[in-house]
């Protein structure tokens, strides 16, 4: 996945939560115990730490050109959004956090490696931030009562590169399982997951 997919991802988000940045946004986002500002600011978060992973200088001085910046987790910083900050702003915020992640992707090159629970790649980091943008709008969405499901040709891409353990169908509805945000015949909602971003040793 690329910083294209990231881009399209985040402009499906503005085209469709824009139009409703004057209703409630303090009522609960889907199964989240958050409420649809904070899951925003949220995801805000999450972007600029991905980016951040990406961006980040982990050798030693005089290396000028660094290819490594795995390390060992993830840096200990938060993206503060001021509560005062309306819904629409949150969601320029949140716009302007994936332009970081953004200019981050085509910025590495395909050699790179950042820190996610083991070295992970940059397409892995875009796979990353077009689920959780995907994801995140549809808990607002669910909140906010907007007929909305994620982009299925999106969903695929994100499922082929971080849930391998997939099930078969839909692959919305297979993403939002994978999230545990739904159940599926025969597949129960789950309980915990994780994103296999990381390569293979």
């Amino acid at each position: 996945m690329t910083a294209d997919h990231l881009d399209t991802a985040v402009a499906e988000t503005s085209r469709l939560l824009m139009p409703v940045q004057d209703r409630d946004w303090t009522v609960r986002a889907g199964t989240l115990d958050w409420d649809c500002r904070t899951t925003a600011a949220h995801l805000a978060h999450d972007l600029t730490a991905y980016a951040t992973q990406l961006t980040a200088r982990g050798l030693p001085s005089g290396l000028e050109a660094p290819v490594s910046r795995a390390g060992g987790g993830y840096l200990p910083l938060d993206l503060e959004v001021r509560p005062d900050a309306p819904p629409r702003v949150v969601l320029q915020i949140v716009a302007a956090c994936a332009g970081l992640l953004s200019l981050a992707l085509r910025a590495a090159g395909p050699e790179v490696r950042a820190w996610h629970w083991g070295p992970t790649d940059p397409p892995g980091f875009a796979a990353m931030g077009v689920n959780e943008t995907l994801v995140h709008t549809w808990d607002i969405a669910q909140g906010l009562n907007l007929g909305w499901t994620p982009p299925p040709s999106l969903s695929a891409l994100v499922l082929a590169r971080l849930f391998p353990d997939a099930p078969p169908g839909d692959p919305s509805a297979a993403l939002l399982w994978c999230t545990g945000r739904i159940a599926l015949p025969d597949h129960p909602r789950r309980t915990d997951w994780k994103m296999r971003a990381a390569l293979p040793d």
